[in-house]
């Protein structure tokens, strides 16, 4: 285990580190907790699987190097980041384009978890600035004299196990308030608009950020 893992004192730091990382509110937290109040408990822990299986295809493309990639080609980060851009305000769009009397009536908490899950997979995977800070943060945990690439990977998976859960604890949070929004005259038609404005907000705020070298 000494291979993979640096010395205990060091490994308290980034477990440390990780989860005060992990617990500050960002835009996956903002997805999941916008996913469950608008489709329920079940959405949300599908959208934070997602979430959590597409920064570990980040950390694992840190480890091979594809944040060298992006970090000397303009156009590859560009084209990444855009697409991911993309991909968040379609869902805002198809969310806005729902009608109210049909999410009423069908509710939309009955979407196939797989589609969820897919839809959080996508949208944390063309994210490359969660490579670039794989490659920027790992590092400083890491023993240069063993295998870096099991290291990456590895620090990176304990890394996105952590950031699951507080993204988990985000989602019970917000489906214990769930109903009480529900119960609230007029949040069906208004909620789809929360939802819309969400997403696209996501993607715009995405599309517009500046620095390669930032979360």
């Amino acid at each position: 285990m000494h291979d993979v893992f640096p010395a205990w004192p060091l490994l308290i730091a980034f477990f440390l580190a990780s989860f005060l990382l992990a617990v500050t509110p960002g835009p996956g937290v903002i997805y999941v907790v916008t996913r469950t109040l608008a489709q329920g408990r079940r959405a949300g822990l599908a959208s934070v699987a997602g979430v959590a299986s597409g920064n570990l295809g980040n950390a694992i493309g840190a480890s091979i190097g594809l944040a060298a990639l992006f970090a000397i080609s303009s156009l590859a980060f560009t084209l990444v980041k855009y697409a991911g851009a993309a991909y968040l305000i379609y869902l805002g769009i198809r969310a806005l384009r729902a009608p109210a009397a049909k999410l009423a009536q069908t509710g939309m908490s009955n979407a196939p978890a797989n589609r969820i899950f897919r839809d959080g997979f996508v949208v944390a995977l063309l994210n490359p600035k969660t490579t670039i800070f794989f490659a920027a943060f790992l590092p400083q945990f890491m023993d240069s004299t063993n295998a870096a690439m099991l290291q990456s990977v590895a620090l990176g998976a304990v890394f996105v196990v952590i950031a699951a859960v507080t993204d988990s604890i985000y989602v019970l949070a917000a489906s214990s308030i769930a109903p009480l929004l529900g119960r609230m005259r007029g949040t069906r038609s208004i909620g789809r608009y929360v939802t819309a404005s969400a997403f696209i907000g996501l993607g715009v705020f995405t599309a517009l950020s500046g620095g390669r070298g930032a979360k």
